[in-house]
Order: structure tokens, then sequence, then C-alpha cells
């Protein structure tokens, strides 16, 4: 049963990251076309992390309701719908509307598997879940491009994404069987962790705590905001590290790009390796590991000069920030058990959303001010953050 719903969980989140990416790389020729300003794309942005933290929020009730795997088939379905409706758009404000679905779905997919896969398969396969997310979004730029580069323009490209994701809502609609037999037999149990407290309560067998509830357990607060900061700092860089570049260390435009290429290629690399070293690395010390690879290479790009080094620097940070976000996931029934484990990396997954609203703008507002030069230590300044967040969560639950 495992082996076979594994598989599809991947899939499932290749096709989350499949979109992620479409947006900027089809903006410079969207925008013109809808006749709407460079600085709309924030807005279509916001209203879908907006959207994305409402679901994560509302998705332990659904997954109590409606199960896990026709919560995800239910979701992808949606985002489909969305992406499929970004073809049909001939003003900026349609692009608004159907954002919301988009944004509706997405969040419920991300909030559901990640805990799924966290009570199930335990910290190996939470990395790989995340290197499938990264292969996805790498993928997305590629098909756009490639259709904007053959007269097909931005629809084609969003054509393409959509139908493959009509495709993948059939394959999760004809294995929610699986699911099913999954959830009688008591969850796929074969590579299944002990990650769950003894006396603790199984989702089936027990009302999900309410979010009241989940903030008052012993460490919550830490780790909610430690993964908010995390993202928030992945956010940032990915967003900003190429305004430094070119704007603070003097690189043009295409060499600046090339560089934070190697952070996305850092983070995808990083987590099929923690995959790999799980067995010997506890998650917990995974997330320091990634957290001390992360400040050597910001504080090397910083007192390092040229392409190469900073480009490295650059591979160094992806490297660390790769086992941090899935870590903090496998971590979660662990600390807290079972019955408070959906709701908590619900609440985990709006935070994030939440930060990687709320802060790289601020980035922006300092670099835009004259100030690109401090970029990377407001990033550094964001990694202090998280290692005392994270590290008083390990004190407050041991783990």
């Amino acid at each position: 049963m495992a082996s076979l719903l594994l598989p599809i969980i991947y899939l499932t989140f290749i096709s989350l990251g499949l979109p992620d990416s479409l947006l900027g790389t089809a903006w410079p020729v969207m925008h013109v076309d809808l006749g709407a300003p460079v600085a709309a794309q924030s807005l279509i942005s916001i209203i879908i992390s907006c959207c994305t933290i409402v679901s994560s929020l509302f998705t332990a009730r659904l997954t109590n309701r409606l199960g896990t795997g026709r919560l995800t088939a239910l979701s992808v379905a949606l985002t489909a719908a969305a992406i499929l409706g970004f073809t049909t758009t001939n003003a900026f404000w349609q692009l608004c509307l159907i954002a919301i679905p988009y944004g509706l779905g997405a969040g419920a997919i991300d909030a559901a598997l990640n805990n799924y896969v966290a009570l199930n398969y335990g910290a190996r396969h939470m990395s790989w879940l995340h290197c499938c997310w990264g292969i996805g979004a790498s993928a997305g730029p590629l098909v756009m491009g490639w259709a904007l580069g053959n007269s097909l323009g931005w629809p084609g490209g969003y054509l393409v994404i959509g139908a493959t994701q009509v495709v993948i809502t059939m394959v999760l609609t004809f294995a929610i069987p699986l699911w099913n037999r999954a959830a009688q037999a008591g969850g796929p149990g074969g590579e299944r962790e002990q990650a769950v407290e003894a006396d603790a309560p199984t989702a089936a067998t027990a009302t999900p705590p309410t979010n009241r509830e989940l903030l008052r357990l012993p460490g919550a607060r830490a780790a909610i905001a430690s993964f908010g900061t995390y993202c928030a700092l992945e956010g940032s860089i990915g967003l900003w590290i190429a305004s430094y570049l070119t704007l603070a260390r003097g690189f043009d435009a295409s060499a600046a790009a090339a560089v934070v290429g190697q952070f996305y290629i850092g983070i995808t690399v990083g987590r099929l390796v923690s995959g790999f070293i799980a067995q010997w690395l506890t998650s917990e010390n995974q997330i320091r590991l990634g957290q001390a690879l992360v400040a050597s290479g910001l504080i090397g790009l910083v007192t390092l000069d040229g392409p190469i080094a900073c480009g490295t620097c650059v591979l160094v940070a992806g490297l660390g920030c790769a086992p941090i976000y899935p870590s903090i996931v496998a971590l979660t029934p662990k600390r807290f058990g079972e019955r408070a484990s959906q709701g908590l990396v619900s609440l985990q997954m709006a935070c994030a959303y939440a930060g990687s609203m709320l802060v790289p703008p601020i980035f922006g507002l300092v670099a835009g001010a004259g100030g690109a030069a401090l970029v990377p230590l407001l990033a550094i300044a964001l990694l202090v953050a998280n290692v005392l967040l994270a590290e008083r969560a390990v004190r407050a639950t041991g783990h």
C-alpha cells in the first residue's frame, strides 16, 4: 500500500510546484497584454498568499471531514481550474479573481500532504517530498519559456500546465480508494518512524484541538514562529539577492540571475541529499546543520568578491535552506502528537505564507531606499531569529 501511495504523493507535490514560478516568468509579457503596470504582479501574489493562509487554517477541519485523499484531489482540481482560467483572461481584474481559487487549492494541498507524510513516512520522505516541489518549480518556467519562444504566448504556457494538472487530478481521483484503504489499515505504515507519542489519540478517534488549544501547547508558538521566519528568509533571499548583487556589488543582470539560480539548485539538490542522510542525522541536527550552512553562505556573500565566489556562497546558502522546512514539519508529530499534528502543520503553513508575503517587501523598501548593501545583513538577522526560535522549540518539547 505504501509503495503505491507514495509515488502519488510525490506526483502531487510536483504538481504543487509547477505553477509557482509561472507568474513571474510570464509577467513581462502578461502585464503588457493586460494593460497592467509592472508592479501589479505584487497584488496577484498577495491575493494568492492570503487565500493560501485561509485554506491552511481550515485544512485540519477539512481533512477530518473529507480525508486526505479526497481533499487533495479536490484541491488539485481547484488549482487546475484556476490555471486554465488564466488562459482566458483579458483584463487584470479577472486575473485577481482567478487567483482566489488558485490560492485556496494550493494551501490545502500543502498543509494536508505535509502532515500526512510527517505522520506516515518520516523525515527522509519529507525531504524528498520537497525535492519534488523543487522539480515542479524548476519545470514550470521551462514550459512557459518554451511557450513564449514558440509563439504560443503565456496563455499557451498556462494551458500546458493546466492540462497537466487535470491529468494529475484524474490520477488522484482514481487513487482515492488507496487512501481509504490506508486509513482503514491505520496508515501506510511500512516506513513510518516512531514519531507519534505512544498515548496520543489518532485523528480518526479524536476531535482535532482548536487553534487556541494548539497555541497553548509547550513550544508550539516557537515552532510556528521558527517556520515563519525560515520561509521569510528563503523568500527574501530568492527575491532580493539579485538586486543586492546588481545594486551593491556591480553585477550585470544576467550574472546576478545566474547566481540566484544557484540558490534554487542548492535547495533542490540539498533536499534530495538530506533524505539520504536522515537515517544518520536527526531532524533537529539537520536544522542546525542547515542554519550553519546558511550563515556561512551569507557571511561569504558579504566578504567575498566575484561571480564564482558569490555563486558558490549562494549555492551553500541554498544547500543550508534545504533541510530546514521539511525537518520542522517532520518533527511536528514527534513534538506534539498525532492528534495535534494536522492543526499545527496548518498553523505553520499559514505562518509560513504570512512570513513570505510580509517580510520580503521590507527588504525591497530597504533596497529601494539605497540600502541594497544591507540585504544580506537583514537575512542574517532573520537567520538569528530563526535559530533562537528553533532552539526554544527544542528546549520546550525535547525534540
